[in-house]
């Protein structure tokens, strides 16, 4: 067995639970469990069961809730943004999903993730580039994070500050940056709504193929306090330009453990296709301790139901039988081996795979996507005028446990 992979026994001895708590902890989803060698038996991941265990030491009160607080435990701040639950996110009271079906765009979903009321804070076109960024922007060296966080600063210096703007100018500004970064992710002009923008770049004159990317935009706009958005809004908090917090979002994002869990999940499905017997392997990599990437999502346990929305919308498009063939054998292993169903981070891997795109346009949709939540925290926040600054539980050496220590 992996060293990593623990009995329920010894995963109750560390929690001091009875075996029938520890089964009540998997199915509220604190804990995981994999099948054992002999696949009746079950098996957990030392790391979970001890982090688990660390957080009971700590009590009950507030230090228990300051300490869990930053790891999807208690809300940290209050937003009127988004609202997430079982059936998936909510933008400001209405779904996302439901928003992503009846046909609304990323556009659409800003002006209400912004509050715009009766602005249309698009309604003016984004411009060319300045002559300073133009060679940047249309850099195809560069990876699409990458370049998006070299010109978005230079992009700055051309706008007023968005922090001692009102209101309606903050919102235009923030309506330019969407785009622009659009434009930067695929190395264009902005012009234009961004799933047209980002079609066009990928597969020209495919319609059906744009009308996905409009929708997995949509799905991808905000989710409550992501680690990307705390990032954003943080910075926010400081009186920063837009452009500032857009790249803060930016980097927190180009993590293998948030953004980078795309590309991720574009190598398994890629591995996946050239194995030889594609159950064997997604059971025989559970099984090793090794994660799934792109399968289960902390927030859903019963599954993420924007996947599930486009995962609908992938089998009814024009493409290849034999990929998509594929793509349900994956899942279905997936689910066999694991329990878990696809969350978002795989379904924008499999758009770009079932269309013969690589993994960087995943990273990228998500990216566009995410960007109308990030300036949704970042106005909201700079509307408060309140600096956002936790406090620490130290836990290191004391100072007076120095005071022995012989010094040279």
């Amino acid at each position: 067995m992996d060293s990593d992979l623990i009995p329920a026994r010894e995963a109750c001895r560390i929690l001091g639970i009875s075996p029938a708590t520890l089964y009540a902890y998997v199915s509220r989803g604190l804990l995981e469990s994999r099948p054992g060698h002999d696949h009746r038996s079950r098996v957990y991941r030392r790391q979970d069961v001890e982090r688990l265990a660390q957080r009971k030491r700590l009590g009950r009160g507030p230090a228990r809730g300051a300490a869990q607080s930053l790891d999807r435990g208690l809300p940290v701040l209050e937003t009127r943004i988004s609202l997430i639950r079982p059936d998936g996110p909510y933008y400001r009271g209405r779904s996302a999903v439901a928003a992503a079906h009846a046909g609304a765009t990323l556009e659409d979903t800003a002006r209400l993730l912004w509050d715009c009321g009766s602005q249309d804070p698009f309604a003016s076109p984004p411009g060319d580039w300045p002559a300073r960024v133009a060679p940047l922007a249309g850099d195809t060296s560069l990876p699409p994070l990458s370049r998006a966080m070299a010109a978005i600063p230079l992009l700055a210096l051309h706008v007023p500050h968005s922090f001692q703007a009102d209101q309606p100018t903050r919102r235009a500004v923030a309506a330019t940056l969407l785009r622009q970064n659009a434009a930067l992710l695929v190395a264009q002009r902005p012009a234009g709504p961004v799933h047209h923008l980002l079609g066009e770049a990928w597969r020209p004159g495919d319609a059906a193929f744009a009308n996905l990317v409009r929708a997995a935009l949509v799905l991808c706009a905000d989710h409550e306090l992501n680690v990307s958005a705390f990032a954003a809004r943080v910075v926010a908090s400081t009186g920063a330009h837009l452009h500032a917090t857009v790249c803060a979002g930016l980097a927190a994002l180009s993590g293998p453990r948030h953004g980078g869990a795309t590309a991720r999940a574009f190598a398994l499905v890629e591995d996946a296709s050239a194995s030889h017997v594609l159950e064997r392997f997604i059971a025989s990599r559970w099984q090793r301790g090794e994660d799934l990437p792109g399968f289960g999502h902390a927030l859903y346990p019963h599954g993420d139901p924007r996947a599930g929305a486009l995962l609908a919308m992938l089998r009814e498009a024009p493409v290849d039988p034999g990929k998509m063939c594929l793509l349900e054998a994956v899942i279905e292993a997936a689910a066999k081996a694991s329990g878990r169903k696809p969350n978002v981070d795989f379904l924008l891997a499999a758009i770009c795979w079932t269309h013969d795109l690589g993994p960087a346009p995943a990273l990228s949709m998500f990216a566009a996507g995410r960007l109308a939540g990030w300036l949704a925290h970042a106005l909201e926040q700079q509307s408060l005028g309140r600096l956002i600054r936790p406090r620490a539980r130290y836990t290191g050496l004391q100072p007076d446990a120095d005071a022995d220590v012989p010094h040279d």
